[in-house]
């Protein structure tokens, strides 16, 4: 088959669809698919498939020049796969290409943007209220969803949310994110340190209620934070920080990658994610394989046997983050013994080979 990957960003730029689309198109180059990559921004070297590149410009405008891009290396494809509903779905049905379209959803990109102006909803009470983004987003998400013929999701729990707020979707599927293993520190039994040590891990944006995080551990003395990420909440956190006097307790490390990231998680007592909604919580995984407890919100799209050796519970506020902090550090042998059981992996071959197994089957239709 020829396949069109379209992604918002790709490496060396960081970030979940980035590495997913390389990861990707590694795969389905190995068992023989013609694959093309297209996205934004300057020009990427391209090894054994090609990556195509579309400057950045005003919204409008680079819509246009994505679709134009799409038209010409997109001709003759059987599938074209997009990783965003907006900067890569909309150019795709500009483009009218008569491939076979599937979209993958793994966030929310309306959702995201409310959360970005202070919205404190989680994604499905979201869509169930009132609040005239909802609205918008839900006609202009609907309409683009009813514009691709298969919708796959990286998680149950965003399907079944869809389910209920969009009635006229196309066939939909479940292929869940992998989860890489090889590299990785070996479990261990977790023994609770003195002071205890929280982890934050991941980007700087709102819906993660980092600033809820900070202002839970100035209540907390012998407890030490570590925030590892970048993103537009930056700034502000260290300002908090700063105004809380947490100078000596609460630290900020740049985003780490490969053993650097595992062997961290060997360095702290607590993985600590508050966000309203987490929809594919990959860090939660990676802690939870080296045997690093998990705290997260309840709103999240983990299978159920996924979240053993976790506490999955209601993190809206700081007072109940507290609470719950307390509650594991006082019992901390028995979630650490939960959580050193071995999980299994899942790895990119799988991945690829689901979706390969998928675009057949839609292209049968």
């Amino acid at each position: 088959m020829k396949i069109v990957l379209a992604t918002g960003i790709y490496p060396p730029k960081i970030g979940g669809p980035a590495t997913y689309c390389r990861s990707l198109a590694d795969q389905l180059t190995k068992a023989g698919h013609q694959v093309i990559v297209i996205t934004y921004g300057d020009k990427v070297d391209s090894g054994k498939w090609i990556v195509e590149s579309v400057s950045l410009g005003l919204p409008i405008a680079r819509w246009f020049a994505y679709a134009k891009k799409l038209k010409t290396v997109g001709k003759d494809a059987d599938v074209v796969y997009a990783f965003s509903s907006i900067s890569c779905g909309i150019p795709i049905i500009l483009s009218g290409l008569r491939a076979k379209k599937v979209l993958r959803l793994g966030g929310d990109f309306f959702w995201e943007r409310y959360t970005d102006g202070s919205g404190y909803r989680g994604l499905r009470d979201w869509y169930a209220s009132k609040c005239p983004l909802a609205f918008v987003g839900r006609r202009i998400m609907g309409w683009i969803l009813r514009r691709f013929d298969h919708i796959v999701f990286s998680t149950d729990f965003q399907k079944d949310i869809y389910a209920d707020v969009f009635k006229r979707l196309p066939q939909q599927s479940v292929i869940e994110n992998a989860l890489e293993l090889e590299i990785v520190v070996p479990m261990e039994l977790h023994t609770k340190q003195d002071p205890f040590r929280l982890l934050f891990l991941g980007r700087f944006v709102n819906f993660k209620q980092i600033p809820m995080l900070i202002e839970a551990v100035s209540q907390m003395p012998d407890v030490l934070l570590t925030l590892i990420g970048e993103g537009p909440q930056d700034t502000s956190l260290r300002k908090l920080v700063e105004r809380l006097e947490l100078d000596s307790r609460v630290r900020f490390v740049s985003p780490l990658s490969g053993k650097e990231k595992y062997e961290i998680f060997g360095k702290h007592d607590l993985l600590v994610m508050p966000s309203l909604t987490d929809i594919s919580p990959n860090t939660a995984l990676e802690a939870r394989s080296v045997g690093l407890p998990v705290l997260i919100t309840e709103h999240n799209g983990l299978s159920h046997h996924l979240r053993s050796g976790m506490s999955c519970t209601d993190l809206s506020t700081t007072e109940k983050l507290l609470e719950e902090i307390k509650r594991i550090q006082q019992g901390y042998s028995h979630i650490a013994e939960a959580a050193s059981k071995k999980i299994d992996g899942r790895s990119w071959s799988e991945v690829a080979l689901e979706s390969a197994d998928l675009f057949a089957t839609i292209c049968a239709q």
